[in-house]
């Protein structure tokens, strides 16, 4: 990988072999002139004050000679306004490497933020399997190696790393940039001022313990029955069987970071799963609560394949971002979809200081969202499922789609609940010769679980929506596309949501996690279940709308959507177009009304409003608002 390739020409210890050994060790020139200027503090002259993005990034690294990645680490402490993922925030693995030198007074905006809890539980979220085992077990074998080696020829190397854990972790913030590793999993500051339990000091000592753990998990996985547990039992069944105890886990992650930079260790990927169990261990070693451990021997799904896993899930998704909150004065949670805006407080744990939910400033009635609840036959439709499977439901969501493909020009974009409903409803339609009539005046499209399938079936879709051809693009509800791909003008003029996105209800870690929020935050399952459902449904069909100027139509295709409790935690944007005449479609009702919208939009209108209705300001408006607040 990169980073294996990049430690490799810039680890302090290659660097400092390089010195005496110039001729056969390669050294990076664009490290040494960051290194170099770094050094001199000269840094800024490399880079003028302007907007970076990435691209920009490596074409100055490119065209000054100096590495753009430690450049651009080194100058987030002086940037203004720093875009980046929310992992390096709330990821503590990666948080204390890249947003370690943000000041208290720093504003953090969380936008596009309807997912953030789930962003947080996954940044606490670990999964061993059986080939993690393996990789762990292979990685022990060549660190033993490593140590004898060292034993070998400079024995003195652990004998210092041995005397430095005696007098604790502290000392570890003064890497040299290029050695920084990912930092450790848990939260709390107080496990680098502790000095390192001595049983684990000596590296040998240190790589029994891990052999044991290792064994322990291998054991555990060979169960026949799903298993769940608490972490205090856990860390008990542990010390009771292979006599590691809580305090020994705790430091897991941070001894294994110092033995692999004492060994001098630059291909960090070959060493994934070692890193996995340490990560596991300092979890489990460091919370008690908010998390548990459940074991699975298969997946539901396909009980018949034996695939065992043992899965530390967090549950309560304050406990990542409660350090953001701590640590900086103002938070700004904001999206477009965050709704219903009350239950972010309670699932986030904080008081909101100020909620606020604003509406969309339109010139015109750009948007058309429709609720269809049965089809032309008027037999309702739904994906639940006693009615998802029903040919009846498959036929008339197929006509539906039929229908708006005759009509509505441009790119069409339907959403389905899971990958195993779209391959069945699709293979349905097929055999009903409906897909071939939609073939007659659309090209279709399919997102795959693959990610390249995927990019290659969105350029084609562009294309056939450029050329006039017109297409079809079937996607996923919680997929690649359905989060990060925007469809807007003629790429989007109709998103459909076949059914309610809910998640899937007899997985384990789900269960787990609802049970917590009950008992915890007092939030029913129901809620919580509902909640999440429509904040997908809303996120799929906000692809469709991405300015001012653009206009599309949202079809809620299921009878659920026409009940007030599903309906009202729609955003309020998407429910202020939502007419009550539009509540309770057939599908030639949906098809009247979309062809009235797209007669409507095709009328001309002023783009930046008059009068009461303006939406777009001009510098002078800004001038003049700014000027009215000063005067106040």
């Amino acid at each position: 990988s990169v980073d294996t390739a990049c430690r490799r020409l810039t680890a302090s210890w290659v660097r400092d072999k390089a010195a005496s050994d110039p001729e056969s060790t390669p050294l990076c020139e664009f490290f040494e002139s960051f290194d170099r200027a770094a050094s001199a503090g000269d840094l800024a002259s490399f880079m003028p004050p302007g907007v970076y993005t990435l691209a920009d990034l490596r074409s100055l690294g490119r065209e000054r000679r100096i590495c753009p990645y430690f450049l651009a680490r080194q100058m987030v402490k002086y940037a203004n306004v720093v875009v980046y993922s929310y992992q390096y925030l709330l990821d503590p693995k990666v948080a204390s490497i890249v947003s370690r030198e943000m000041q208290k007074e720093c504003v953090v905006v969380f936008d596009e933020a309807h997912n953030i809890d789930n962003v947080c539980i996954e940044a606490l979220s670990v999964s061993v399997r059986k080939q993690t085992l393996e990789g762990a077990e292979r990685n022990l074998r060549r660190i033993s190696q490593e140590i004898d080696r060292f034993k070998a020829t400079d024995a003195n190397r652990l004998r210092a790393e041995y005397n430095r854990l005696v007098d604790g972790l502290a000392q570890r913030g003064n890497l040299p940039i290029s050695d920084a590793w990912l930092a450790n999993p848990s939260l709390p500051d107080d496990i680098l001022k502790e000095a390192v339990p001595g049983n684990i000091r000596k590296a040998e000592h240190f790589l029994a313990v891990l052999k044991r753990l290792v064994r322990f998990l291998d054991g555990r996985l060979e169960t026949e029955n799903v298993e769940n547990e608490m972490p205090v039992s856990f860390v008990a069944s542990i010390h009771s069987q292979a006599g590691i105890d809580q305090r020994m886990l705790r430091f897991c992650y941070d001894r294994l970071h110092s033995l692999l930079l004492t060994l001098e260790i630059t291909d960090t990927d070959e060493f994934m799963h070692i890193q996995t169990i340490c990560d596991f261990a300092t979890l489990i070693g460091t919370y008690s609560r908010g998390f548990s451990i459940i074991i699975e021997p298969y997946d539901d799904r396909m009980p018949e394949v034996r695939d065992p896993v043992i899965q530390l899930s967090c549950h309560d998704a304050s406990l990542a971002i409660q350090p953001v909150f701590d640590r900086f004065q103002t938070v700004v949670i904001t999206s477009g979809t965050l709704s219903p805006i009350d239950l972010y407080p309670r699932l986030l744990n904080f008081n909101p200081v100020i909620s606020r939910s604003f509406t969309m400033s339109l010139t015109r009635d750009c948007i058309c969202p429709m609720v269809l609840t049965r089809g032309s036959d008027q037999l309702p439709v739904s994906t639940k499922f006693d009615m998802r499977s029903d040919p009846g439901v498959v036929r008339n969501y197929g006509r539906l789609l039929l229908e708006m493909a005759s009509s509505v020009p441009d790119g069409i974009v339907c959403f389905f609940v899971s990958y195993s409903y779209m391959d069945g409803i699709v293979n349905s339609w097929n055999e009903m010769g409906i897909l071939q009539d939609i073939m007659q005046h659309k090209l279709v499209f399919i997102e795959t679980p693959d990610v390249v399938e995927t990019t290659l079936a969105l350029d084609n879709y562009r294309k056939a929506c450029d050329c006039g051809r017109g297409a079809v693009f079937f996607s996923v509800a919680r997929g690649k596309v359905a989060e990060g791909i925007d469809f807007d003008r003629h790429y989007g003029r109709l998103v459909i949501m076949f059914g309610v996105p809910f998640q899937y209800t007899l997985s384990k870690i789900l269960r787990a996690r609802l049970e917590y929020l009950r008992e915890t935050f007092q939030i029913k399952e129901g809620d919580f279940l509902t909640f999440d459902a429509l904040r997908q449904a809303a996120q799929c069909v906000g692809r469709v709308i991405r300015s001012k100027a653009d206009y599309g139509m949202m079809i809620f295709a299921d009878k659920r959507y026409s009940r007030h409790d599903k309906r009202s935690k729609l955003p309020g944007w998407i429910l202020s177009h939502l007419h009550d005449a539009h509540l309770n479609l057939s599908t030639d009702m949906a098809l009247h009304t979309a062809r009235e919208f797209l007669r409507r939009m095709a009328q001309p209108y002023d783009k930046a409003g008059s009068g009461g209705k303006k939406t777009l300001l001009t510098e002078e408006d800004l001038q003049d608002m700014a000027r009215d607040a000063m005067e106040m």
